[in-house]
C-alpha cells in the first residue's frame, strides 16, 4: 500500500529525483548533435561558442560520437556534421510506424498530380516536423530536410494539426504559444488564426499563404488514424508564380484526398 508501482523500462532501485534523471555527458553529446542537425557543418569552434562549452570538451563528445559513425568530419573544411550512423538511428524512428512507408507511394502521386513538392509532417513539442518529402522536378522549390521543425501557426502542416484541436486544446496551446511574425502575412493574434482554422476546417485544406517565407505557399489537410485522431499531415508546397490563387481549390481537393487515402490506409473508416 503506498508504493508507486515501477515504471516498465526502469531499473528496480530507480527513484525518479527533480533534477537527478539526466546524464550530463549524454546531454551534452545530444546537444552537439542537436547543434549539427541545425547548421551545414559546424567547426570546433563554431560548436564551443555555440553551446557555451570548452573546445577540450567538446572534441572529446565528437571524438567519441566519430567512432560510433553518429558524426563525421570534413577533412578539408574541418567542419562536423551529422554521420551515417545518425541516420540508421533517425530511420528507426519512422520505422515504428507504417506512416511514412504507406504514404510514400501517395506523396509521389500527390507531387505529380500538382507538380509540386509532397511534404509529411508530424506535431513534435508543439512544433512540425517533417518527417518526408517527395520533390519537384522544378528548379525552384520547397525543401525540407527531415527532422526540420516549423511553427504551427505559419506551417500549413500545423494549422491543418490545429485545425482538428479540440476547443480547449486550442486554448491551452495559444495560451503557452509565442505567435512569432515571419512575414507581412504571419498570423499573430490568436482571435486571426481562430479564424482561419475555422475556414480551414471548413473548406478541407489548410493554407500557409506567404506566412513562413515571402513567394512561398502551402496547401495541407490532416492525417487521421484509426481513432479519428490527427496524427500527421500532408501538403504540397511551392512557389506563388505557381500556386497560383486560381490553382489553390484544385490543390486543396487532391490534397484532401491524399491525406483520405493515407489515413484509410492507417485504419480510419472511409467517409460516409
Amino acid at each position: 500500500m503506498g508504493n508507486e508501482p515501477r515504471r516498465k523500462g526502469r531499473p528496480r532501485s530507480f527513484q525518479a529525483r527533480a533534477g537527478q534523471t539526466g546524464i550530463r555527458a549524454v546531454e551534452r553529446a545530444l546537444d552537439v548533435l542537436d547543434a549539427l542537425a541545425g547548421a551545414e557543418g559546424l567547426t570546433l569552434t563554431d560548436l564551443a561558442n555555440a553551446l557555451g562549452q570548452s573546445p577540450a570538451t567538446m572534441y572529446r563528445v565528437l571524438s567519441t560520437l566519430e567512432a560510433r559513425r553518429i558524426v563525421e568530419i570534413d577533412p578539408v573544411s574541418q567542419t562536423w556534421h551529422i554521420g551515417a550512423m545518425a541516420f540508421r538511428l533517425g530511420s528507426a524512428f519512422l520505422r515504428r510506424s507504417s506512416l511514412a512507408e504507406r504514404s510514400r507511394p501517395v506523396m509521389r502521386a500527390l507531387m505529380q498530380a500538382t507538380g509540386e513538392t509532397s511534404n509529411l509532417g508530424i506535431e513534435r513539442d508543439g512544433e512540425v516536423m517533417f518527417i518526408g518529402q517527395v520533390e519537384t522536378h522544378e528548379s525552384i522549390r520547397a525543401f525540407f530536410a527531415p527532422g526540420t521543425l516549423s511553427p504551427m501557426h505559419a506551417s500549413g502542416i500545423g494549422k491543418a494539426l490545429l485545425g482538428c484541436y479540440s476547443d480547449g486544446a486550442l486554448d491551452r496551446f495559444l495560451r503557452r504559444a509565442t505567435l512569432d511574425r515571419f512575414t507581412a502575412m504571419t498570423i499573430v493574434s490568436p482571435d486571426a488564426l481562430r479564424a482561419d482554422l475555422a475556414l480551414g476546417r471548413a473548406r478541407g485544406w489548410a493554407l500557409d499563404d506567404e506566412e513562413k517565407a515571402t513567394g512561398m505557399r502551402c496547401v495541407a489537410a490532416a492525417i487521421t488514424d484509426i481513432y479519428g485522431e490527427a496524427v500527421a499531415g500532408i501538403s504540397v508546397s511551392g512557389p506563388t508564380h505557381r500556386m497560383e490563387r486560381s490553382r489553390l481549390e484544385r490543390i486543396g481537393a487532391l490534397v484532401g484526398g491524399a491525406a483520405r487515402e493515407i489515413s484509410q490506409g492507417m485504419g480510419a473508416p472511409a467517409p460516409a
